[in-house]
């Protein structure tokens, strides 16, 4: 497959290194208003750099976009005349609904929404994904795109800003949550290496135990809580604190400043 990803940045690279590094792709191009700090990609024989938008539309057959908002309209209105039915657009930009990019480029194209993270980079996105009516037909090529970088469910278009605050604002709030353990872990008497490998992996076999049983999260918490031990004691500590209410609360803020954002870009 020949992919371009339109905006070489902090997102479109991590989808760049996991398409290369699952080798998802014959011929990647990236795209950069800069593209002298990206050259170093071309190490991998298969990547073309250019800052030509038009050049990548023409050479590839599957178009990700991962520019920012206000960058969007310019670019579709500049690369229409190159574009086919033969092109799968994929937008990975927030708040830019699939309406908005037809009423630049028309209904006759196969668009689709997803939104990665940045665990894409190591192959372990969660990506969420949803199509116009023309592109529901190449769901499943996007699908089969992500899932070489991860995990990806299709949804709503209206459950796309939630699912933003979830999966990518996510990640850094599962981040958060591990450097508290490694803080913690260090409290204890770990060196700080030791204590980010003891929370990092930790987390990483907790995430697993769930994936691999389908278990509630509950199930798994029952496992190691014994009565009246330690366990059940840093849990109940944490539940006073407002571990899970302060999470809630967090998710919920998010989710209405990234509604605030879409109603003003409206």
């Amino acid at each position: 497959m020949r992919i371009a990803i339109i905006g070489a940045g902090n997102l479109g690279l991590s989808i760049a290194k996991g398409i290369l590094n699952s080798k998802g792709s014959n011929h990647l191009y990236l795209t950069k208003r800069n593209p002298t700090e990206i050259y170093n990609f071309e190490k991998y024989g298969n990547v073309i750099i250019t800052s030509d938008n038009v050049e990548a539309v023409k050479k590839s057959q599957i178009l990700i976009f991962a520019v920012q908002p206000s960058q969007l309209e310019a670019i579709l209105k500049d690369i229409k005349s190159v574009l086919t039915k033969r092109h799968v657009i994929i937008s990975t930009i927030t708040g830019f609904s699939i309406a908005k990019i037809e009423a630049l480029i028309g209904v006759e194209h196969n668009i689709i929404r997803s939104m990665p993270n940045t665990a894409i980079s190591v192959g372990k996105s969660m990506t969420c994904i949803c199509a116009n009516e023309k592109g529901k037909s190449r769901i499943d090529l996007a699908k089969a795109i992500f899932n070489r970088m991860g995990h990806s469910i299709e949804i709503p278009e209206n459950q796309m800003q939630a699912a933003t605050v979830i999966c990518a604002s996510g990640i850094a709030f599962w981040m958060r949550l591990m450097r508290a353990t490694t803080q913690g872990a260090i409290q204890l008497g770990f060196d700080a290496k030791e204590a980010q490998e003891l929370a990092v992996y930790t987390c990483n076999g907790a995430a697993s135990l769930l994936i691999e049983s389908g278990n509630h999260p509950e199930e798994e918490i029952d496992r190691v809580t014994t009565p009246q031990g330690c366990t059940i004691q840093g849990l109940n500590e944490m539940e006073h604190q407002g571990l899970s209410s302060s999470l809630i609360q967090g998710i919920v803020a998010s989710f209405e400043k990234i509604n605030s954002i879409k109603a003003r870009q409206l």
